[in-house]
């Protein structure tokens, strides 16, 4: 009997639940190179993400990797934020105009 009520309860959690979009990818490339890369893509629900790394001091004992990049998306209230980002020896630098400012 415990099992059965169990089952209804989930079941009715399941049917109350919002139907969920398909997303589908509109947009996708990638490079890769042997000192850098590059990708982006973009979804049917308006979200994108494009970045790019660079090796800097190749061959050094300082050699790093650099990463800009920005990614955006469409908010529960309608919005479209964007996120402008570098990531680099000083860590992961982000910009965007929904961000507090420290």
């Amino acid at each position: 009997m415990k099992f059965v009520i169990v089952f209804v309860a989930l079941f009715a959690v399941a049917l109350a639940a919002p139907p969920q979009q398909q997303v589908e990818i509109v947009r996708q490339d990638s490079d890769v190179q042997p000192e850098g890369y590059r990708f982006g893509y973009a979804t049917s629900d308006g979200t994108q993400h494009d970045e790019e790394g660079q090796l800097k001091n190749v061959g050094s004992e300082d050699e790093a990797i650099v990463v800009r990049g920005s990614y955006s998306f469409v908010g529960d209230d309608g919005q479209t934020y964007t996120v402008n980002y570098v990531a680099d020896e000083n860590g992961f630098q982000p910009q965007g105009a929904h961000l507090p400012v420290a």
